[in-house]
């Protein structure tokens, strides 16, 4: 059967009775901020979760407290560790002060900047961290100076002349200290770009730890190591990215196992 015309219906009936327009209601100002609120609030939590899992897992911003990297870094650069990357002979690297090379309590930021230190939005300025140019790397034999005055690792010179700090257009010496050592397991030989102003690797090769063995201290665990430092971020007038000089491409591997202790002879001295 055909459906009978009638007149046109204005609105259906719901089950209460009343009326539906298909006309909305009109939004207050009250309803447009609150959705306003929310949607923002939305946006920073999830920046926050971004963020939070990036410097747990990716990467994290240092700031740079002291002259030892100089020129190479300069006080204030804030650099970029990356976590997920590994790190070689050559490569800059952030670690944590396990061996208490510092010495004093860190310096801690109010409660605010601890937070957003947490989530990344702050850089790392904690003076529990310290930063140098990884030499030499389990197993590794490092000493110097040789008869030019250079450092050698496993037996090759290195030409450090691209990184040293430079004084009156000099390039400052390599050490002005002589030692040899052979790098134990699980550990890293590390020294400062500005040689001269960096209490690094070498200066630690006669301390003496409770219950650890002489020079022990002096070098770092590979577990302490954050990552490789591979670009200088902030300020953006220094931008650029931090590779490994060509000079550790030609490095040899050790000719041996690393050893569990540490090999360590500083002047005529050695141990054990």
């Amino acid at each position: 059967m055909r459906a009978r015309q009638g007149r046109p219906v204005a609105h259906e009936r719901r089950e209460s009775g009343r009326p539906t327009d298909d006309r909305q209601e009109p939004v207050s100002g009250w309803q447009k901020f609150r959705s306003g609120v929310t949607e923002l609030a939305l946006i920073v939590v999830g920046a926050l979760v971004i963020s939070s899992v990036i410097r747990a897992f990716v990467g994290q911003l240092f700031v740079i407290p002291s002259g030892s990297m100089e020129q190479t870094l300069e006080i204030g650069d804030r650099v970029v560790a990356m976590k997920t990357a590994d790190f070689k002979r050559g490569d800059i690297v952030v670690f944590k002060d396990s061996q208490h090379w510092l010495g004093a309590a860190p310096a801690e930021r109010s409660a605010g900047g601890k937070f957003l230190e947490f989530v990344g939005l702050l850089p790392n300025t904690s003076s529990n961290y310290l930063i140098k140019r990884a030499i030499g790397m389990p197993g590794d034999t490092v000493a110097c100076c040789d008869p030019k005055g250079r450092v050698t690792v496993n037996g090759k010179a290195l030409d450090e002349s691209a990184y040293l700090y430079r004084l009156d257009g000099q390039t400052v010496a390599p050490s002005s200290m002589s030692f040899k050592v052979v790098v134990p397991a699980g550990r890293i030989f590390v020294m400062g770009d500005h040689r001269n102003e960096s209490g690094d690797s070498r200066y630690h090769l006669d301390d003496v730890a409770t219950g650890e063995y002489r020079g022990s201290a002096a070098f770092i665990p590979v577990d302490d190591v954050v990552g490789p430092a591979r670009a200088i971020f902030v300020p953006l007038s220094r931008f650029r990215v931090l590779h490994i000089p060509d000079t550790f491409s030609g490095v040899p591997q050790p000719s041996a196992a690393a050893p569990r202790k540490a090999q360590i002879c500083t002047g005529d001295a050695c141990s054990p």
